[in-house]
């Protein structure tokens, strides 16, 4: 179902794709857009349990495109170290396929926003939960459930 990497070289171990989803802070979603155009947004994310949690207003494009589609492809560059004098660059990125939805629950979306809590501010969970209460009706969750996850380096 989804293709195996061209230049196997080059390829990353599941556990390096994993540990460039944990020590990052910002990927790229892409989704099924409007009118056939893909859409491609950052955001940042958590990940645990091979499952990507992101978080955002909710409503708008990203919401309607799950919903209207809830298969999605997530990217992570870690390192991109541009080489001019040799036409190249090293990288390293991890790339998601899954399906995500929006999560309803109020115990999954608890579990989300507190994993999106933990990893952004540590140091502030007291405050955090307490914002996340307050803010309860004016954010969504999302989790994506990773079904196929690759990785690669430039060399």
């Amino acid at each position: 179902m989804f293709r195996t990497m061209r230049l196997k070289e080059n390829a990353l171990s599941n556990e390096e794709a994993v540990e460039i989803l944990e020590r990052n802070s910002f990927g790229t979603l892409a989704l099924a857009g409007d009118s056939g155009y893909p859409y491609a947004v950052p955001v940042n994310y958590a990940y645990g349990h091979d499952k990507i949690y992101i978080h955002g207003a909710p409503e708008g494009h990203k919401l309607d495109a799950i919903s209207q589609d809830s298969k999605v492809s997530f990217c992570v560059v870690e390192k991109d170290d541009v080489i001019p004098e040799e036409f190249n660059s090293l990288f390293k990125s991890a790339i998601v396929f899954g399906r995500a939805r929006i999560l309803t629950d109020d115990t999954e979306k608890r579990y989300a926003l507190e994993k999106i809590l933990q990893k952004y501010s540590s140091g502030f969970i007291k405050e955090g939960e307490a914002y996340i209460d307050a803010e309860w009706d004016q954010v969504a969750a999302v989790e994506i459930s990773i079904e196929h996850l690759t990785a690669k380096k430039g060399t």
